[in-house]
């Protein structure tokens, strides 16, 4: 970070609210810092929130009341740096962007930050929020017309008529709508079009001004009063996230930090002239992981097969497979690896589908807990994930002298040296080979790359991830054959469970 002290507009890079957040969270792995320390336990929740944003995703929150939803949203701010803001205006535009980013205010100067100034606005200040009740309307999520100024004798058509409220107050920083279920359906579907284009657009006054924000949603489950079914295009667009009530002993833990205290406001001056101004690293923002070609297969397959699956009402677009991609990469980040393996992608699918799929109806209890219907979407989407490594064996054959190798591996009889196993070896190399055919070279960022074709170039331990990702997919496929035996296997590796219905 550079001090605010020593800020120069002109070596200064605006970058996106998501790139921002993404290094951030990047940093702070990198470094070992906890990322989100103000919520206590719920580990699944924060690393799925995790895992979406990296992934440049949009969260959605969903539990009954007073689990942390708000509290969790509010504390992704402290993620944000202090920025440089034309001064005076309402929407934070930058002091760098172009006419065409800029709102109408800014766009008629010849050079806003010159004209009016440049102000800094800190991370709590990038933080809007839209509560969510039947009353939300148009106007508390786009804007209203300035009566005011249509007096003194501006078009009511006019750009300059119309001011901006909810979304364009959250530009360049974080949305965050509270109990999106409670408004309104019609009301909705204005998001769809502003996640989907980043911009918003409105015909009456000719404006087409892009936004830049993240977008964080909380609900209640369905079965609640006063919740309205969400149009499925804008539940695409966002990732399904269970939170639950905190672990009993850190309930209390919770409630003594919660507990009413008071703290006297210091006049301390500018407080934001303390911290710095956010400089990106391309270096860190850019995919480094490698996403092996039968990792991207089971991913894909996985998903289309939502659209067959007995157990589902309704399966999942196309964008869930780059979503499950995504997410299965931002896993792979989050542990600190090179490499994507079995239980990445099934992280990755599982947060992937959630807002994509619908379960049978008759699999679903009436005004059952929302986490075990969540939990058995999760298993479901294992389940399909199984089939679909079970089916991976006509593609990746073994035969009894490797199933003896991998038997001998699994059960810590012989070396932990996984190259030295000749049979199994041929197999792997095999898969290796198979690259190129699987998946095109110019769609392969560069650790793909030099994994692949210019393995001699790539350090050891990642050479060691992308071997070990090989063989837990060899793995799987004995099992499904029935050569290992299963129970040895997963103290080994991962392997995706069958989905039981129950009482079955």
């Amino acid at each position: 970070m550079v001090e605010i002290k020593d800020f120069d507009l002109d070596v200064y890079q605006p970058i996106p609210v998501i790139y921002e957040l993404r290094q951030s969270i990047l940093e702070m792995l990198k470094s070992g810092e906890e990322i989100l320390p103000d919520i206590d336990g719920r580990e699944e929740t924060k690393r799925d929130v995790i895992r979406a944003i990296l992934s440049g995703a949009n969260p959605y929150l969903v539990s009954e009341e007073g689990t942390g939803k708000t509290r969790l949203a509010k504390s992704l701010t402290k993620l944000l740096s202090p920025i440089p803001v034309v001064k005076g205006c309402p929407y934070h535009d930058d002091p760098k962007w172009g006419k065409e980013l800029l709102c109408p205010r800014c766009a008629e100067s010849e050079d806003p930050a010159e004209e009016f100034g440049i102000d800094f606005i800190g991370s709590e200040e990038r933080f809007s929020r839209i509560q969510g009740n039947e009353y939300t309307n148009y106007a508390k999520i786009l804007g209203i017309k300035d009566i005011q100024v249509i007096r003194k004798g501006v078009s009511p058509t006019d750009p300059r008529a119309f001011t901006g409220t909810g979304v364009f107050h959250a530009n360049r920083g974080i949305l965050f709508v509270a109990d999106l279920p409670s408004v309104p359906t019609n009301v909705q579907v204005l998001f769809h079009p502003i996640l989907e284009e980043r911009k918003v657009i409105l015909e009456e006054y000719n404006i087409e001004r892009p936004v830049d924000f993240l977008l964080i949603a909380t609900g209640n489950p369905e079965g609640f009063a006063h919740v309205n079914k969400i149009p499925r295009p804008l539940l695409d667009r966002m990732e399904l996230i269970p939170m639950d009530f905190p672990e009993k002993d850190i309930g209390l833990k919770v409630m003594l930090k919660e507990k009413f205290t008071i703290e006297l406001q210091k006049d301390n001056g500018h407080q934001i002239e303390k911290g710095g101004i956010f400089e990106p690293d391309e270096s860190l923002l850019n995919r480094k992981v490698a996403i092996p070609w039968w990792i991207a297969d089971v991913v894909g397959r996985t998903v289309r097969e939502t659209r067959s699956s007995l157990n589902l009402d309704k399966g999942a677009s196309i964008r869930g497979i780059y979503k499950a991609l995504d997410h299965t990469s931002s896993t792979v980040e989050m542990n600190g690896r090179s490499v994507a393996s079995l239980r990445d992608a099934a992280d990755g699918l599982k947060l992937a589908m959630r807002s994509r799929i619908k379960i049978r109806a008759d699999l679903i209890e009436f005004g059952e807990n929302p986490k075990t219907s969540f939990d058995r979407a999760d298993s479901i989407i294992e389940g399909i994930m199984r089939q679909v490594v079970t089916r991976a064996s006509e593609e990746i054959p073994i035969d009894k002298e490797v199933s003896g190798e991998l038997k001998s591996i699994i059960t810590g009889d012989a070396s932990d040296d996984l190259l030295k196993y000749k049979e199994l070896k041929s197999v792997v190399d095999r898969m290796y080979a198979a690259t190129g055919e699987k998946v095109r070279e110019d769609l392969m960022n560069e650790t793909e790359k030099a994994l692949f074709f210019h393995p001699d170039d790539v350090a050891a331990d990642i050479l060691k991830e992308c071997y070990y990702s090989a063989v837990e997919m060899v793995i799987n496929i004995g099992v499904h054959k029935g050569t290992i035996d299963e129970s040895e296997a997963e103290k080994y590796v991962f392997i995706p469970k069958m989905f039981k219905p129950e009482g079955v």
